[in-house]
């Protein structure tokens, strides 16, 4: 307000021309130093042959981070569909997920790290499923932390196309993971 009561709005300053460029290359950087660093862990796991001691730990952090990234993942769609049920508004919805972030990359790269030294069957079809799922994840994943930023600055309505892309990234997602488990699953089993 001025002096004499007159209520101004104020215009937001003008972002720097090209920040949205920078931001999407950094994305790309991101996307691409994921999948640069599960190609690491894959050549690792071919040079690497733990004794069987080393071998149960990497199984115990490897279920660990399992835990830790998929539960992350979980509570992180909860929010959203507490949102969907009007329990929660969007923004909150948004704001609960983001804090999850760590957690889900914190369980996805012990994931990657443990499964380097679990000795993995690169000659199985499964295994290479499995892989190329953790790829999609990671992908997805930094898609999915571009997408809450961009979420996070949108105001009630929130536009159809940014609830489609967040369905879309939640639903690969959700695939990659519980495709990742069931892989998993079969091939410890065998």
């Amino acid at each position: 307000m001025l002096d004499n009561g007159i209520p101004v709005r104020i215009p937001p300053a003008p972002r720097p021309p090209g920040l949205g460029v920078h931001r999407r290359y950094a994305a790309y950087y991101a996307m691409s130093a994921s999948i640069m660093l599960l190609a690491g862990a894959i050549w690792l796991s071919t040079r690497v042959r733990p004794n069987p001691a080393w071998h149960d730990i990497a199984l115990f952090a490897h279920l660990a981070s399992l835990v830790v990234g998929l539960g992350a993942v979980l509570v992180a769609d909860y929010f959203f569909a507490l949102w969907a049920f009007g329990r929660l508004s969007f923004a909150e919805a948004v704001h609960s997920a983001s804090r999850l972030h760590l957690l889900v990359w914190t369980g996805l790269t012990g994931l990657v790290a443990s499964g380097a030294l679990l000795a993995p069957d690169l000659g199985s079809a499964a295994t290479v499923v499995k892989l190329c799922l953790v790829g999609v994840l990671a992908v997805n994943g930094v898609h999915a932390t571009v997408l809450g930023k961009r979420m996070a600055l949108v105001d009630d309505p929130v536009p159809v196309r940014l609830l489609v892309r967040g369905g879309l990234t939640t639903a690969v997602s959700q695939l990659c993971w519980w495709g990742a488990v069931v892989i998993g699953f079969l091939n410890a089993t065998r």
